[in-house]
């Protein structure tokens, strides 16, 4: 399993409120996630009308169809009507770079049991927890 992410900033010089910069903002997720089935959100310069933080991934087998989406998104958005690509990154990770296990990286739990929206495992029964031998 391969995961792309791709973050960029979009000008959006027209726009001259929060209103304007939401209806360039949505119709390009939109179209993004239809044409390319990638999930798209904004996520930096909320508050800012004339730039739009924003970010991408797609997951895929094959990293080399992933590396291609991202060479045509970012074509597209080169073009657009209305904005402008600002700076982007993009990488492309295999399911080993990926965290796991909810472990920090010396190993350490992220959480602690409490903190955990998963419930602790219960014991299985056995000979010492039955009803009987209580």
């Amino acid at each position: 399993m391969h995961l792309a992410v791709f973050q960029f900033e979009l000008h959006i010089p027209g726009a001259e409120s929060l209103k304007d910069k939401r209806r360039v903002v949505r119709s390009l997720k939109d179209k993004l996630h239809r044409e390319h089935m990638v999930a798209v959100a904004e996520v930096a310069f909320l508050d800012n009308p004339a730039v739009a933080g924003m970010a991408l991934t797609a997951v895929s087998r094959d990293p080399k169809h992933l590396a291609t989406v991202l060479d045509r998104i970012s074509a597209k958005l080169r073009t657009l009507e209305g904005a402008q690509l600002g700076e982007s990154t993009r990488e492309i990770l295999s399911a080993g770079q990926l965290p796991g296990d909810d472990l920090a990286d010396d190993g350490s739990p992220l959480w602690t049991p409490e903190e955990s929206r998963d419930p602790p495992p219960s014991p299985k029964p056995g000979p010492e927890t039955t009803p009987e031998t209580r």
